[in-house]
């Protein structure tokens, strides 16, 4: 069966609808911004294999993101939960930078053995 435009122009709509909803349960929820944000920060740093280079930097925005998930699901803590997500994806963020630091870094050393070894060949002669 062929899909007509007045079936996509249907699914447009439900999307779009889908999405005010969404939008506007994150605006009732004043930290749902800050846990998707610690959230997609994690996930950024373990993309960039922060658990192999920044660990302990790492399990700790994984523990203050799990803190503000359960802060933000108790009303008593509910106003922790915006601050410990700030926090998460602060940490998250220094995962990630050392991360991408670490493999700079060895980058670095591996282009610079490169080097010394031209050069050392240049001097003696070789290949040639």
């Amino acid at each position: 069966m062929k899909s007509s435009f007045a079936q996509l122009r249907r699914f447009l709509c439900a999307t779009a609808c889908t999405f005010v909803l969404c939008g506007s349960a994150l605006a009732q929820d004043p930290g749902a911004m800050e846990l998707l944000a610690a959230q997609q920060a994690v996930e950024k740093a373990d993309r960039a294999d922060a658990d192999q280079y920044a660990p302990d930097t790492m399990a700790m925005a994984r523990q203050q993101l799990g803190q503000a998930q359960q802060a933000a699901g108790d009303r008593r803590q509910r106003k922790q939960a915006p601050i410990l997500a700030l926090r998460a994806a602060a940490d998250a963020d220094l995962a990630r930078a050392q991360s991408e630091e670490a493999v700079a870094q060895a980058q670095l050393a591996q282009r610079k053995a490169e080097v010394a070894q031209l050069q050392r060949q240049l001097a003696t002669g070789e290949g040639r």
